[in-house]
């Protein structure tokens, strides 16, 4: 029965490709076919006379003369044809040709046309269309049963002409609503699709915003203390070797700390060529206990921190300390830019009730120079943003914070405060889920 059914699925589906690209054809087929199957049959008779038919048929219905009766076939299977595309139409000259038919009192087997115009109105014509169709169907299979009162009871044959009626009326019906749930189906999965499609590219473009903003991080924050420290060695060595040779030292152990950072981070963009034997990569995501390291590095890059925590900071969850270490850092980074060597540095993290605020407050730069060692190249001095105001052009550590910032639905405020800055970010951990 599978095979079977399996062929049958596949010859449909031929069927259905064909009608696509030759509608007519399909059209032509099933007129000829109709016209092979009831008009051939009537034609025969009328040419070889109706010898082998029942004297009460002979006697109750008008024979027609062969050119008569090929007329009227062709004017009852001809209208088929466009069936599908204008089923009002074809229906109603249909019904017309019948008409004109039962008045003459000839009785053709392609009166069987009558009933597929009405299947195909059922299928493809407008809702509205069928009561009156329905009203037409019944006044001419009336006048049917009544011409045909010499050959069957009225009763009878109006039974047996509506049940007809009514079975190819059911079946357009069905088969419309069939393909209406189909095609619902079909476009539902399309949708289905789609957003399956936008709900990939959401998740990979929120994925790749993470991952820019965390080499963002990552990488903005040690080279901004590799580039203090080399300048820093390279004014100290004419004057005290050892300083220099201590500074590149630094610069090492922060390049090497960048790089391990970087790994982690990438490390996802290998998963999908890693071989199944390989583990992956465990290193943890750094943490609020990250952040004595983190101030050490700047402290040797020149900035004088002070750092401090209050509240249980240990409890909190690995994403929510990632974050509160990623905005110290973004932080500390700004300070080192834009205050310059020198410039103090205060950074509180205090977790109080259902809050975790991370505040880091700088004195701006030292005295009344810069310490910052300005650009040597005119056009880098030009297009560099104004060292007094980091927001004068929001870049991406800014933007960054904001966005982990929001993701904990807290807020973030950045600006001025006496003579240095001071960027503080209020995550809310009550509605984040931010305790273990």
């Amino acid at each position: 029965m599978g095979p079977l059914v399996a062929r049958l699925s596949r010859a449909g589906q031929r069927l259905r490709q064909a009608d696509r690209a030759r509608p007519w054809a399909l059209d032509a087929a099933v007129v000829l076919l109709v016209f092979l199957m009831f008009c051939v049959p009537d034609l025969a008779h009328a040419v070889g006379g109706d010898a082998d038919r029942p004297r009460r048929f002979r006697s109750a219905f008008t024979r027609l003369p062969p050119a008569a009766m090929l007329a009227v076939q062709v004017g009852l299977t001809a209208p088929l044809l466009w069936r599908r595309r204008r089923p009002a139409a074809a229906f109603g000259a249909v019904a017309a040709v019948l008409v004109l038919q039962w008045s003459l009192g000839a009785a053709l087997r392609a009166d069987v046309a009558l009933f597929l115009a009405l299947y195909s109105l059922a299928l493809h014509g407008r809702t509205r269309e069928l009561p009156w169709a329905c009203a037409v169907t019944a006044g001419v299979l009336a006048l049917v049963a009544v011409r045909a009162a010499a050959a069957a009871p009225v009763w009878d044959a109006l039974f047996f002409l509506l049940s007809t009626a009514t079975a190819a009326l059911a079946l357009g019906l069905m088969v419309r609503i069939r393909r209406a749930q189909l095609a619902g189906l079909r476009d539902r999965a399309a949708r289905l699709e789609i957003e399956r499609d936008q709900r990939s590219r959401l998740a990979a473009a929120a994925e790749r915003a993470r991952m820019a903003r965390d080499m963002h991080d990552i990488v903005g924050h040690n080279l901004s203390v590799i580039i203090t420290l080399a300048d820093a060695g390279a004014y100290a060595t004419a004057a005290a070797p050892g300083q220099g040779g201590e500074a590149l030292r630094l610069i090492a152990d922060t390049g090497r700390q960048a790089l391990g950072e970087l790994r982690r981070v990438l490390g996802v963009l290998r998963e999908a060529s890693r071989s199944p034997q390989d583990g992956p990569d465990l290193s943890p995501q750094p943490g609020l206990g990250d952040v004595d390291a983190l101030c050490e590095g700047v402290r040797a890059a020149g900035l004088d921190v002070v750092y401090r925590t209050t509240g249980d900071v240990d409890a909190l969850d690995s994403g929510v300390q990632l974050t509160a270490y990623r905005i110290a850092q973004e932080a500390l980074t700004n300070t080192l830019k834009h205050a310059g060597v020198g410039a103090g540095v205060n950074v509180a993290i205090i977790v109080r009730d259902a809050r975790l605020t991370v505040r880091v407050q700088d004195t701006g730069p030292p005295g009344t120079a810069t310490a910052r060692r300005r650009p040597r190249n005119p056009e880098i001095a030009k297009n560099a943003k104004n060292p007094e105001n980091p927001e004068s052009e929001e870049g991406h550590g800014l933007v960054g914070m904001r966005e982990r910032t929001a993701l904990y639905g807290g807020t973030l405020r950045v600006g001025p405060s006496g003579g240095g800055w001071t960027v503080e970010a209020a995550l809310d951990l009550a509605s984040s889920g931010g305790r273990r």
